[in-house]
């Protein structure tokens, strides 16, 4: 055999001997990629469709008995002069919105402007109708609790809203336009968010903000996890139509629990105070106030005699840490305190002069002490309205001696004469209210020429004249 073919020979031999060898120690790496790549696909499909299918039908199905349809009807307010003078009663007006059962004895959860000015509630679950009646309410978290007479009822399973996760799935079950067992999706957007929509003397807002799609209804429905566990009170909508436009919020299902563990027990929520107002810090803030950083809260206001102010704090100082807690905006400054009550301490740390401290404050409740409050107001059939008188926090801040404040206003004098309601009524013609009874026999005596004196629940000062 020539030498040439021989070599040639050999090393094509060499070769195919080359690659078994290869395919045996490595094998086809290409399509082990190929392969693998696909199973991990399969197996991101098959997570996905748990996460958005099988999870969310669970969590449905668990927590859509639990919610409920809520009807209300209240007497329409006189709008034309014919019904000032000949004193009609009007139309009524009718609303609806949701609810949750709260436990299984019959306590709902709903939002307070679901209820608010009500004069007939009903509760719709499973086609049956209650009877709802009004437990409390608590203006500042926009939350109220309704009772009726069922048994063994469906009540939601309590979930945590402190560990919810941004970008964790949610979902909103709910009664929109009347669509009664309505459940749409979404994802936690953001948390603690203050949106200046509660309208209280001390409002508490913290909002989890959902884009699940909630509308006109939804109020006082179930935000869930997709464990089916409450997480949140759907409240509101930031909207140019009134329509779902991204935006909801939810109060978080913490704060919801203590505010309904202590209507159940008291029929009031017991506050605590914490003698200071405070605000978010800012580029500009800091920049006026010569800081490093743009860490904690910045107190703007101290009560007299609170406890901010008996252990030595200031407008000016900075609010670094609750409990060893960091703060850094207001509404979790707010949100914080509000798992607290009357008479609990609590540690504070705090920069003051650029000089790092720390100390123990007591909280009080809004009269200054600690001890349990009763919400007492009073029912003035002739003036048709609710009064109550403000506390020494509200008379504090607002700089006030005393003055009776006018709720639920019905038909009546009230009505007729056209004070707003919350308006805080602090004396008439110059002489000072300090109590309910004083604003009605005074009332219902006065005749000639009168000047209701007062201030509005935005707190700007106005006036009534009006001649009898």
């Amino acid at each position: 055999m020539k030498p040439t073919i021989r070599i040639t020979l050999i090393s094509f031999a060499a070769g195919i001997f080359g690659a078994f060898i290869f395919s045996i120690f490595f094998p086809r790496t290409e399509t082990t990629y190929i392969q693998n790549t696909e199973n991990a696909l399969v197996g991101l499909a098959n997570s996905k469709q748990s996460a958005t299918g099988d999870d969310f039908v669970f969590a449905s199905n668990l927590s859509r008995p639990s919610v409920v349809y809520i009807t209300t009807v209240s007497n329409n307010t006189q709008n034309n002069l014919f019904d000032w003078y000949f004193n009609n009663q009007g139309n009524q007006a009718s609303s609806s919105g949701s609810g949750v059962i709260y436990t299984s004895e019959g306590y709902i959860i709903t939002n307070n402007h679901v209820i608010e000015k009500s004069d007939k509630i009903e509760v719709i679950h499973e086609k049956r109708t209650y009877q709802a009646k009004i437990i409390g309410t608590d203006p500042s978290t926009d939350l109220a609790l309704l009772k009726i007479e069922g048994k063994d009822l469906p009540a939601i399973k309590i979930g945590n809203s402190k560990d919810l996760k941004i970008g964790e799935w949610v979902l909103a079950v709910g009664n929109p336009f009347n669509l009664t067992s309505t459940v749409t999706a979404g994802i936690v957007s953001a948390k603690a968010r203050n949106i200046n929509v509660v309208n209280s003397q001390f409002p508490l807002e913290s909002f989890i903000q959902t884009d699940a799609a909630i509308n006109p209804g939804n109020s006082g429905g179930a935000l869930v996890n997709t464990r089916g566990e409450l997480v949140g009170i759907n409240t509101a909508i930031l909207s140019r139509t009134g329509s779902y436009a991204g935006y909801g919020f939810a109060v978080p299902v913490d704060i919801v629990s203590k505010v309904m563990k202590d209507l159940i027990k008291y029929g009031e929520v017991q506050k605590g105070f914490f003698g200071a107002e405070v605000a978010e810090i800012n580029t500009a803030t800091a920049q006026q106030l010569k800081l490093n950083d743009l860490s904690g809260v910045l107190i703007t206001y101290i009560q007299k005699d609170g406890g901010a102010d008996k252990i030595g704090l200031k407008k000016g100082d900075i609010i670094l840490k609750l409990n060893d807690q960091e703060i850094n905006s207001k509404s979790g400054f707010d949100e914080y305190l509000s798992y607290f009550n009357p008479g609990d301490k609590i540690k504070i740390t705090y920069k003051s002069e650029n000089k790092s401290k720390e100390a123990y404050l007591i909280l009080t409740n809004r009269e200054g002490t600690t001890e349990i409050i009763r919400h007492e107001t009073f029912t003035s059939e002739s003036l048709g309205a609710d009064l109550e008188v403000i506390s020494k926090v509200e008379k504090d801040k607002l700089n006030l001696t005393g003055g009776v404040r006018v709720l639920n206003i019905k038909n009546g004098l009230i009505r007729r004469l056209g004070i707003s309601e919350g308006f805080i009524i602090t004396s008439v013609n110059k002489v000072p209210i300090t109590t309910p009874a004083e604003l009605v026999d005074i009332m219902e005596k006065v005749r000639g020429r009168v000047m209701i004196e007062g201030i509005t629940s935005n707190g700007v000062r106005g006036y009534y004249n009006y001649y009898f």
